[in-house]
């Protein structure tokens, strides 16, 4: 599959697995995706992050990511879901940086063995983000896989990331709306 992908969709995976080595992470996440679709420049998804007003708050969706890091990962579906069940989310996180420290339910950090190998695994999330991907391009009728086509699959799939991009006015539909038809 990664012989479809663009230049620019290839910078998009290398900067993520750069973003995931600078936070000495054990596995390249969708996070780590995201973080690189705000590095791009001269892209699709660079434009439409841009028209849609993501690229000036960067900041802020680098702290919302962050947040999400620190409650373990919990997206917002997951946390009205748990609170429809009586659970507070923000009460267990306190709860366990008290005992543990702040940051302790943040992902975990790199395993020596992989140390070793010097390869950076990709998390079944991140997987399925290229392969949503993928699925996004064929639908379009497109024979390249492009940085907009990760985009539209971090905005598409479930989880922190289309959780930020939508919090920052970036949902699957407005992201269409500015990349177009095809």
């Amino acid at each position: 599959m990664f012989e479809r992908f663009t230049r620019g969709a290839r910078d998009v995976v290398e900067g993520a697995v750069g973003h995931a080595e600078r936070a000495d992470d054990a596995e390249v996440t969708a996070e780590h995706l995201l973080l690189a679709l705000l590095d791009a420049e001269g892209t699709k998804a660079a434009y439409a992050l841009a028209a849609l007003g993501v690229t000036g708050r960067r900041e802020a969706v680098v702290a919302a990511l962050a947040e999400a890091r620190r409650r373990g990962g919990v997206s917002a579906a997951d946390e009205e879901a748990l609170a429809g069940l009586g659970i507070d989310v923000g009460a267990i996180v306190s709860c366990v940086e008290q005992a543990h420290g702040e940051g302790a339910l943040g992902r975990e950090r790199t395993r020596t063995k992989r140390r070793f190998t010097g390869h950076r695994p990709f998390a079944r999330e991140s997987k399925d983000v290229l392969e949503q991907a993928l699925r996004v391009a064929i639908g379009r009728g497109d024979r390249t896989i492009g940085d907009e086509h990760l985009l539209l699959a971090l905005a598409v799939r479930p989880g922190v990331a289309r959780d930020v991009l939508g919090a920052y006015g970036s949902s699957y539909d407005a992201v269409v709306r500015v990349l177009g038809t095809g």
